[in-house]
């Protein structure tokens, strides 16, 4: 089994500096923002189980990491009991929307209204909780309240990710900008590390989605803000348009790697890419290489790519897809695609996108959790409803342009996402959540995960502070700084064009927990400002 040597595996840590492993018996909490883990421990100090926490934290995560997600994101879930249980939260284009407005277009919009699609989040929230929710529902959102009432210091990533946004938001001068301009970027700056930030419409609208169980989002006076905003401002979304919003259960999709099985959520989600990249990667025997090695590196780069290439020209909305899950997914399939590996590095064009999300994962002994939640590109559109705090995606920047392509945008149809919660089982065992934010970094992030936990044996700590490779077009590799630089000369020697990256932001944002012997082992990493915490 996975670390079937426990000491022995949780002090094998070459990654980390100075970085303790977290356990604990009863419960566990990780994400990017050590207040919002605070929230998901809250509920565990208050009799709540692992739902509870999650949902918590998400709803926490929506004002302390505002860069990256809100009130108006889209959220995917895998939550274990017994088996995986998958929800994808994700919104449809509007009804109203003409496609005709897209034509000449090279790419689609990543400001305004053009992208904006149905925001599910709020819909998760509450599915989430009426199946497994033991708390109250208000009590879950007490600690975000706070946060967006009173204030809270801005966290160095943070205020790092929202400064770089400063380029991007404070030209914007069309009239619908101008709410979210005034919430994020008073006096056109972004607030500092340690700036005290808070939002009092956000808390308000916060109390209102809690006290109607989030009805008023989707048939009340929120969805009523909502789209009156859009009609005034050039939008097509609709009040029948949210109204009819559902997110769906959905069965998750899996594969095995060695012995480990991990869980995706199928389409129109990426993970499956993760998944096709196992199972060409299966067929070598990487553990012969040192985990820091060309030979290591070079064969999980090829598998992502060849993985890429196929996602990207069949993964859509399931109803409009030519080639089913099950297809792609077949192993004899990865056979004929791992031929096509050799030493060289291949060509191949995934689009490249930089993402704005936020992963967290929550376990107790009964319930395992892994919850993702994003407002894509950026900040998102840029659309904020006034008064509201509400910052809607551009989540329909995931469709694609060409007409005849399975994720052409269409009115009524749910684009390609990129956010991918993982679960990981071995047998019939929960092993727990994991996951990596960050566009297409995301199915890389779960490879890369996969691989230093069960070829190379790192425990999850470990596994996550090690360097990584990110793919992005052609022959492009981004690495990390700490890659030695005999790896990177090697890659590039094997026809990889190489280029070693100081930031950390490229390569993702991840978190992870796992149960073994009872314990529940507990990992948050340093390229974000996260906590991991268990008891």
């Amino acid at each position: 089994m996975l670390f079937s040597d426990l000491p022995s595996n949780l002090t094998r840590y070459p990654y980390a500096s100075g970085r303790r492993v977290i356990m604990g018996q009863r419960h566990a909490a990780a994400t990017s923002q050590s207040l919002a883990t605070l929230a998901g421990m809250e509920m565990f100090w208050a009799g709540g189980n692992a739902v509870d926490a999650a949902l918590a934290m998400a709803i926490a995560l929506t004002v302390v990491e505002p860069t990256s997600n809100g009130i108006g994101s889209d959220a995917f879930a895998i939550v274990w009991e017994g088996k995986p249980h998958g929800l994808n939260a994700s919104g449809k284009s509007s009804h109203s929307l003409q496609v005709s407005a897209y034509e000449g277009l090279e790419a689609m919009p990543q400001f305004g209204w053009s992208s904006v699609t149905v925001p599910g989040a709020v819909s998760s929230w509450r599915s989430l909780w009426e199946r497994w929710g033991k708390l109250p529902f208000e009590q879950l959102f007490a600690p975000a309240i706070r946060y967006a009432e009173e204030g809270f210091p801005v966290s160095p990533e943070t205020a790092r990710a929202w400064q770089a946004a400063e380029a991007l938001f404070v030209p914007l001068t069309a009239p619908e900008f101008q709410p979210f301009k005034q919430v994020f970027f008073q006096g056109d700056r972004a607030p500092r590390a340690g700036e005290i930030w808070a939002s009092p419409a956000h808390g308000a609208t916060l109390r209102e989605i809690a006290s109607t169980g989030g009805e008023s989002f989707y048939q009340g006076s929120l969805a009523q803000r909502m789209t009156d905003f859009a009609a005034d401002t050039g939008g097509t979304l609709t009040p029948a348009d949210f109204a009819e919003h559902q997110p769906l259960w959905v069965e998750p999709i899996s594969t095995t790697y060695r012995d480990l099985t991990l869980w995706e959520i199928p389409p129109n989600g990426q993970g499956i890419a993760a998944l096709m990249a196992l199972n060409i990667l299966e067929g070598f025997e990487l553990a012969r290489y040192p985990r820091d090695s060309v030979e290591s590196f070079h064969l999980q780069i090829e598998a992502m790519k060849l993985a890429f290439a196929d996602v990207h020209q069949q993964v859509a909305d399931p109803s409009f897809m030519k080639v089913s899950a099950a297809e792609l997914l077949d192993k004899a399939y990865a056979a004929q695609r791992r031929q096509e590996m050799g030493d060289r590095a291949i060509i191949a064009h995934p689009p490249i996108r930089k993402g704005g999300t936020v992963y967290l994962a929550a376990a107790d002994q009964d319930l395992m959790v892994s919850f993702i939640q994003s407002n894509y590109e950026g900040f998102g559109s840029g659309i904020l409803v006034p008064g509201t705090g509400i910052a809607l995606h551009n989540r329909g920047m995931g469709f694609s342009l060409q007409p005849d392509h399975p994720n052409s945008i269409a009115s009524g149809k749910r684009p390609f996402h990129t956010i991918i919660p993982g679960f990981l089982s071995q047998g019939a065992q929960p092993l727990g959540p994991l996951g990596v934010m960050g566009a297409h970094m995301q199915p890389q992030g779960h490879l890369q995960m996969v691989v230093n936990l069960m070829d190379y044996g790192l425990n999850p700590q470990a596994a996550l502070d090690a360097p990584r490779w990110y793919y992005t077009t052609g022959q492009s590799v981004l690495l990390e700084q700490s890659v030695p630089r005999s790896l990177a000369l090697g890659l590039s020697d094997r026809g990889h064009a190489v280029q070693v990256m100081a930031e950390a932001r490229p390569f993702g944002k991840g978190q992870m927990i796992l149960k073994q012997h009872g314990v529940l082992i507990a990992a948050s990493e340093p390229r974000a400002d996260g906590l991991a915490l268990a008891g």
